[in-house]
């Protein structure tokens, strides 16, 4: 893992909003990241990145269970050796977003990252059980605010900033 790129981008998406949002990122940070799916994220995959950008969906008012469950199994093995490491967050939700913005910071916090980036909810106002299971479409604005994002972790954490 000593070769992997300094960004590791952690997502997870049921219905291809978080995942559009995460391979935007990833293209504006070009070869400097690494998409993961939440699933096949490791503790050694988050011991070897430099810095973290965790994209995926709000369910029932709290993170999805694919990206808490990353955590779950990451938590303790990388508790106390990734301090200080900076973070940034894209939420894909049907209203607020805001439940799993606040889950995923006090994780974050827990473990002593520090935001780097105003936290970013993309909010496909989707209300019912049919929008809410359909396949999604980022308008092409979020998608460049997500690639930009991407863009601006990589170039920050290359110049030593973060």
């Amino acid at each position: 893992m000593d070769d992997a790129p300094p960004l590791l981008i952690a997502w997870h998406s049921r219905t291809g909003g978080s995942e559009a949002l995460a391979r935007a990122a990833a293209e504006g940070a070009g070869g400097a990241a690494q998409r993961v799916a939440a699933a096949d994220v490791t503790p050694d995959m988050l011991l070897a990145a430099a810095g973290y950008l965790f994209v995926g969906p709000e369910n029932l008012a709290a993170l999805s269970g694919a990206m808490k469950e990353m955590f779950d199994r990451a938590y303790y093995p990388c508790l106390g050796r990734i301090e200080g490491r900076p973070y940034a967050t894209i939420i894909c939700a049907g209203s607020d977003g805001e439940s799993a913005q606040r889950q995923l910071d006090r994780i974050a916090t827990g473990w002593r990252l520090r935001r780097v980036a105003d936290p970013v909810i993309v909010n496909t106002h989707a209300q019912t059980p049919e929008a809410i299971l359909a396949p999604k479409t980022i308008p092409p604005e979020r998608l460049a605010e997500a690639r930009d994002l991407g863009a601006a972790l990589a170039e920050g954490l290359a110049a030593g900033i973060f």
